[in-house]
Parts: C-alpha cells; structure tokens; sequence
C-alpha cells in the first residue's frame, strides 16, 4: 500500500471518530442522553463503596463513608476520614450535633467561613466583604463558630478553620449541596 492509501485511511478513521463524536454530542444536546448526565456518576466510577461495603459485611444494614484528602491554607496536607454503621448512626443521640450543624445554618456564618477557607484570617479582611453586617455582628457570628468548633482563634482578630475540621467542613457543605 503506498502512503497516500495509508495517509487516506488514517484520515478517514478521524473523520468517522469525529462524526460519532458529533453525533453523541447532538443527541445530548436534543436530549436524548446516551450515557450518564454530566452530574450523575456511573457505578463503575464508584471506587470508595465496594471497600466500603467489604468493611460493613457484619453490619446489617449498611454505613456510612466520609473522607477527604485536601491542602490546607499553610500548604501541609490535610487528610480526615470517618465511617460508621448505620444501626450506630440511628442509636446515637442526635441532638449532640445541634450546636455543629446550627452554627452553619446562618448565610454569614457560611460566607465567613468560605473567606476563611479562601484565605482571609483578618476581621479586618471580612469587614471589607459586602452583606456580612456590622463589625459587632461579625464578632458575633465569629464567636458562634468557634463555640461550635469549627474555627479557632489565633490571636488578635484573627481566626482559621482548624485542619481537623476542614474535610469535614467541606464534607457538610458538599452534602447540602443538591
């Protein structure tokens, strides 16, 4: 075969691999998915749940699975997992994590943590952020989060998210999300 064949078909298996992909891409676009919606995850691209599922095969209904590997504001890796059977969950007392979970509920406490998260420390840096209220309420909302554990101060009108508790601080936001 010479090299114009060859070259010829080379370039007629690019053309046919671009048509399909075109095709896929229009029948997406019209609707028809072909595969999985870009938010959903196949099964296959589950990798976590069947080890998890080898660790719970005494437990009778099941568990539960959290764990994050990310880089903290000071560069080191922050690593944090917690897993636990579902019939623990339900016997345990509920109302222990009231404080935890109320102390997210607000929409500053949020914003606030998502600076801190982002790299502010300062009050003086949150002051400047827009809609967070007044320097008292700021305060304020500050103190709640740290009552809660999820920040900690480290001196004069500065604060941070502990590393502790900023996989699970990522964990609860990601869950929240629908």
């Amino acid at each position: 075969m010479n090299e114009y064949a060859s070259s010829w078909e080379a370039l007629a298996g690019q053309v046919a691999d671009m048509a399909q992909r075109l095709s896929e891409i229009e029948a997406r676009l019209d609707g028809d998915h072909r595969g999985p919606v870009p938010d959903e995850t196949p099964a296959e691209a589950y990798w976590a749940l069947p080890q998890l599922r080898e660790r719970l095969q005494e437990a009778a209904r099941g568990g539960v699975l959290f764990a994050g590997s990310v880089v903290g504001l000071d560069g080191e890796l922050v690593e944090w997992e917690r897993s636990d059977t579902t019939d623990s969950m339900l016997s345990s007392d509920w109302s222990e994590a009231a404080d935890a979970l109320g102390a997210l509920s607000h929409p500053v406490r949020l914003r606030l943590i998502q600076a801190l998260a982002g790299g502010r420390t300062a009050v003086a840096e949150l002051i400047e952020l827009e809609g967070l209220g007044t320097t008292g309420q700021i305060y304020h909302h500050l103190r709640q989060l740290v009552s809660a554990g999820w920040l900690e101060t480290m001196g004069r009108g500065r604060y941070q998210i502990p590393p502790t508790r900023l996989v699970p601080l990522l964990v609860m936001v990601t869950a929240a999300r629908r």
